[in-house]
């Protein structure tokens, strides 16, 4: 069974500083149909102006991953970490017992594009952790990259939870498969550009919560660029 999630049917904020697109319920939207999906809790799709962005705040359990689309995003936390990332890292911050961080738009003059993804633990009270990993396009085009995992197989970044994400680039004759095992779901996020999952046709932004299927098949109606969790 696969369930649409369109990207206009999103909840969406403009604070001038800052345009998100919230898939799930997040900060002043509440819609308890889109509380997450399973272990999933947050997608939000931001784009923040330049020299702008989240000054310093904290987390508790929950593991946050950071996928830049466009520009550079500069991360500091309270665990001495600080960096600039762009598109192709994966940046994993554990919150567990607490962390703080800030995140900002690391140019003056053009607005970074990122999803900032929650995935709620496993365990809680762990002590904070922090990892970065890059992933080149040639990695992704034509393929599932894993980019995210229980334990940190293929060179993704380590979660803590049963929950596996993984990143594509295709084109328009890219055709992949994912067996997705018995008893697991699946969510699907298009980043950008056009695709059709399961013989439904996705563009920017969309969503799709997919359960009860052995596969998920991606047809590239156009270059687009996805994400997929495979989900307990």
């Amino acid at each position: 069974m696969l369930t649409l999630r369109r990207s206009e049917d999103r909840g969406h904020a403009n604070h001038g500083w800052l345009d998100t697109w919230h898939t799930f319920s997040f900060a002043d939207y509440r819609d308890p149909e889109h509380m997450g999906f399973g272990d999933l809790r947050v997608i939000n799709d931001d784009r923040v102006q330049p020299g702008q962005g989240f000054g310093t705040h904290g987390h508790r359990d929950m593991e946050i991953i950071t996928y830049v689309l466009d520009g550079a995003l500069q991360h500091k936390d309270s665990m001495g970490n600080g960096s600039v990332i762009r598109p192709g890292d994966v940046q994993r911050m554990s919150a567990g017992s607490g962390v703080r961080h800030s995140e900002f738009n690391a140019s003056q003059s053009e607005p970074v594009h990122l999803l900032q993804i929650w995935i709620e633990p496993n365990v809680s009270g762990i002590e904070p952790g922090y990892e970065e990993k890059h992933f080149t396009d040639d990695e992704k085009r034509g393929r599932l990259r894993l980019i995210a995992s229980p334990n940190g197989s293929d060179g993704s970044v380590k979660i803590h939870q049963d929950a596996r994400v993984y990143a594509a680039l295709l084109d328009g004759v890219d055709e992949v498969t994912h067996a997705l095992a018995a008893g697991r779901k699946a969510y699907v996020h298009v980043a950008r550009g056009a695709i059709t999952v399961n013989g439904e046709r996705l563009s920017g932004g969309d969503g799709a919560r997919i359960s009860s299927e052995s596969s998920i098949v991606f047809d590239a109606a156009d270059s687009a660029e996805v994400l997929l969790f495979d989900l307990a």
